[in-house]
């Protein structure tokens, strides 16, 4: 990269960018450096674009003054969304709303199959749609979780025989993937595999399906599932073990043909905090199955560490601190700079939102229990909203219709004259796009 394209980054991206522009060129080889974190910000996460700007005939307009501005980004930047509207209060419920579109455009939704279905065929269908519904409403993307999973399996499951436990979740997974087609197109398909045989001894029902189908094979039958009831989803296998066990589970999957499109990783945080380091060398160990990354269920805490083995139960009076919360702000932009800057990452979801219902009572949210911002969310808000963010631009179009920039992946607008059109900054690198300008409203 040349220094001239360099310096005019900041004209486009913001104050915030200059100092990517004066380290851009002058990483030193070590991994975690700011200076080489920003460089591959720069590399993987933003491109450049020609776009030419047209009228309704599809001519060029030239020396058009226009107003480019990002509504999008293209890397996913999520939460769990299960307190939505379940937060006590209308004040409660819509700050809980306004915060989480205010930063966030990826949401996970709780599909937990004995919490979804505690009796049989009566579902918590209307509930989830509506909270899809807000997400679609608010551009933002949705992912179901889980669809096989040992720990919350319904009661009435467990006492069937093993053929008719395989045929009702065969049957769960394809009514679940159909049946929210266009509004959750992307799925956490199995859940901890890694433990799933000999949970409990292995006596309830997922983990005796997973018994007698070895782990391959279920994983196989309900990734199999899930396609045919969506050949275009996004499909994720989904652990909190990150050693060997998980890298030879996966490639096990990969050599059997199992069509798994991302690999999920939980990095709960609750006992101790992982580090830069293990982020980065993580995502290294798993890069080389050439699929994208998520980090699925990001936890860093704003209070005291966990030093018990009850991951199940409720644990009152584990409150964030002052002190915590300065920690939990320091560490987040720590681990989300270093995720972002990895090419092989594609979303970095948080768990939970906010402190109320957080899991375990854990100080773990963005938000404090009354929804007010902890330091996290803001330092955080401004990292995503503002020094990652392209716009808005004033310019004009050259005599050929066209306007040239860099900015930040993901989906923008252009306006002139009463007149709008949208575009995709797609890739890295050299792009162009073309914008048909229309009336707004049409």
């Amino acid at each position: 990269m040349s220094f001239m394209r360099t310096a005019c980054i900041p004209a486009i991206l913001g104050i915030s960018s200059l100092i990517l522009c004066t380290t851009i060129l002058s990483a030193d080889g070590d991994p975690l450096s700011s200076e080489s974190i920003d460089r591959r910000i720069q590399q993987h996460r933003t491109g450049e674009i020609t776009l030419t700007i047209t009228g309704d005939s599809g001519k060029p307009i030239a020396n058009m003054p226009i107003v480019i501005e990002m509504v999008r980004h293209k890397f996913l930047f999520g939460c769990n969304a299960y307190a939505l509207d379940k937060c006590g209060t209308d004040e409660m419920n819509r700050l809980y709303a306004d915060r989480f579109a205010a930063l966030l455009n990826y949401a996970t939704l709780p599909f937990y199959w004995g919490i979804y279905e505690p009796a049989q065929g009566k579902t918590d269908e209307a509930r989830v749609r509506k909270m899809a519904e807000w997400c679609r409403q608010h551009n933002i993307q949705t992912k179901g979780h889980p669809l096989c999973w040992h720990e919350v399996e319904p009661k009435w499951l467990t006492p069937q025989p093993l053929d008719q436990i395989e045929t009702l979740h065969m049957q769960r997974i394809r009514r679940e993937v159909a049946g929210f087609v266009g509004l959750i197109d992307t799925w956490d398909v199995v859940n901890e595999a890694v433990v799933m045989p000999g949970h409990k001894g292995g006596k309830k029902a997922i983990p005796r399906l997973c018994q007698g189908l070895g782990q391959v094979g279920l994983i196989g039958k309900c990734f199999a599932e899930a396609r045919k009831a969506n050949p275009r989803a996004v499909l994720l296998l989904n652990d909190f073990v990150t050693d060997e066990r998980y890298e030879k589970l996966i490639g096990d999957c990969i050599e059997a043909g199992v069509s798994i499109n991302t690999i999920g990783i939980q990095s709960h945080m609750h006992t101790r905090y992982r580090g830069a380091k293990w982020a980065w060398n993580t995502c290294e160990q798993y890069a080389r199955f050439n699929r994208p990354l998520h980090f699925t269920e990001l936890t860093i805490l704003s209070g005291k560490l966990k030093t018990d083995n009850d991951w199940f139960g409720h644990h009152p009076g584990w409150d964030s601190t002052p002190e915590g919360e300065q920690r939990q702000a320091t560490q987040a932009v720590e681990l989300y700079r270093v995720l972002f800057s990895h090419p092989s990452v594609e979303a970095i979801t948080w768990w939970d939102f906010s402190d109320l219902k957080a899991w375990q009572g854990a100080p773990a949210g963005l938000l404090r229990k009354d929804m007010s911002p902890k330091p996290a969310y803001n330092k955080l808000h401004a990292l995503i909203r503002k020094e990652w963010w392209t716009g808005p631009l004033k310019s004009k179009t050259d005599t050929a219709g066209n306007v040239h920039f860099r900015g930040y992946l993901g989906s923008y607008t252009v306006t002139a004259n009463k007149q709008r059109a949208t575009f995709e900054l797609a890739k890295p690198g050299k792009n162009t796009e073309t914008a048909k300008l229309t009336k707004m409203g049409r």
